[in-house]
């Protein structure tokens, strides 16, 4: 569960991380750095794809600076992972709701 999320900074679980991650059923994985920086392709989700979780929730910054390729919008939902990309504050809440009810991933993105 996401306990707490503010600019660079979320704790889940009661572990705190400062640097993106990805949040999969089993683990978390933290440093995540995308190959574009503030752009999501598919190669940056790779991880996300293996697991097959039913959702992907995509929070984009604080400020929602992180922009989700086309590449991914029309892939994830041929492979039947539906996506709701939203700010990261927003979407912690989302993952929250969701992610004991049905099998969920998230990437956050946590500074602007």
């Amino acid at each position: 569960m996401i306990e707490h999320y503010e600019f660079g900074k979320i704790i889940i679980d009661g572990r705190t991380f400062t640097s993106d991650l990805i949040i999969l059923p089993d683990r978390i994985i933290d440093n995540w750095w995308r190959k574009e920086g503030h752009n999501l392709v598919l190669a940056d989700i790779e991880v996300v794809m293996l697991e097959w979780p039913i959702t992907l929730v995509i929070g984009t910054g604080a400020d929602g600076m992180m922009k989700v390729s086309k590449e991914i919008r029309r892939m994830l939902p041929l492979r039947g992972i539906k996506i709701i990309e939203m700010k990261t504050k927003e979407a912690c809440e989302a993952y929250n709701e969701m992610y004991r009810f049905e099998k969920t991933a998230a990437a956050l993105h946590l500074t602007c």
